[in-house]
């Protein structure tokens, strides 16, 4: 029986990449591209705030196309819905029929994307869906991936937390209202090394810029 052609919506992040190493474990499956949202204007990954560059190295890494989806410095839904509905619209054309997500238990979310795939007639897949967020950062930690948080909330997480690697050390310190996954927007962060990955991304830290009520780290390629 011939696999069911999915494209990952990546993020760069630690769900993301726990979520690609589930499905791509699963038989019924073959991932054959990442596709990631970008700002135009900073030429970074969307919320994220990582380099192009970076995230380009991780799909190598991977051994998967990368698609960028650019939006505009301030991207209005109506603009991201379009942009989103023109890259779906093109996977569809090569025989694409499912999107993957590393969504964990936010309901509004996984309904907005649901729908916005049901009516091209597609399909949404969420290979993290409704598991104990404890578990998945154990989990996540336990099979050697590595991450670095590049971007927190700064009215859940003082600025110390930004630049840090997630370990056992890492959790711990989170203080108990904040979710040890980050699934309610407290962190972001970008994954350098796990069993998805052919080797280990080199990165350095660079400057700590705070924006919007958001602190970010920006990662350097080494």
């Amino acid at each position: 029986m011939p696999k069911e052609k999915v494209v990952f919506v990546w993020s760069g992040g630690k769900d993301s990449s726990l979520a690609l190493n589930r499905l791509r474990a699963d038989p019924s499956y073959e991932v054959v591209s990442l596709l990631t949202t970008c700002n135009e204007h900073f030429q970074r990954v969307s919320m994220h705030g990582v380099r192009l560059d970076l995230i380009e190295r991780q799909a190598d890494a991977i051994g998967l196309p990368l698609e960028k989806m650019f939006v505009s410095e301030r991207s209005s839904n109506e603009e991201y819905l379009r942009k989103l509905t023109e890259a779906l619209t093109a996977h569809k054309e090569r025989g694409v029929t499912t999107f993957a997500f590393g969504d964990i238990f936010l309901e509004d979310l996984r309904r907005w994307r649901e729908e916005n795939l049901a009516r091209l007639g597609l399909s949404g897949l969420f290979p993290l869906w409704k598991v104990d967020t404890r578990e998945l950062i154990a989990e996540f930690v336990s099979l050697g991936f590595g991450a670095i948080v590049c971007c927190i909330d700064g009215a859940r997480l003082d600025e110390s937390f930004v630049g840090r690697t997630i370990d056992e050390a890492f959790i711990a310190s989170l203080p108990a209202d904040v979710d040890p996954c980050g699934e309610n927007g407290e962190f972001h962060s970008f994954a350098f090394a796990g069993p998805i990955f052919k080797a280990p991304i080199a990165v350095s830290l660079g400057e700590k810029v705070y924006r919007e009520g958001f602190w970010f780290c920006d990662l350097l390629a080494m």
